[in-house]
């Protein structure tokens, strides 16, 4: 095998890797997300009287789910939502969320 071709089939080979993992985190945060859906509609998008989280700003989100975290902002249910998660995965959801329409 040339060398030429030995560098295109590595660089392919860590294109799909670097897909398969961006794919599989990706994923993840769906997932976390999804547990949002029975009150904050699916990926975000209300219907109800909760607030919508689609297409809010990635730092608001963090921001109300650290007060809800540390019982400073009141809540029935959130505040123990909010102490189920890492602040990453908090980051995360609050980066799907933001980029959703």
């Amino acid at each position: 095998m040339s060398l030429r071709k030995l560098a295109s089939t590595a660089g392919a080979a860590l294109l799909l890797l670097t897909a398969n993992a961006v794919s599989a985190q990706d994923l993840q945060v769906k997932q976390w997300a999804s547990a949002c859906a029975n009150c904050h509609g699916t990926n975000g998008k209300a219907v109800g009287a909760a607030p919508a989280l689609a297409g809010q700003p990635a730092a608001e989100l963090i921001k109300k789910m650290a007060a809800y975290k540390a019982g400073a902002l009141p809540a029935t249910i959130m505040h123990q939502i909010a102490k189920g998660y890492t602040d990453a995965q908090i980051e995360a959801m609050a980066a799907f969320f933001a980029a959703q329409k």
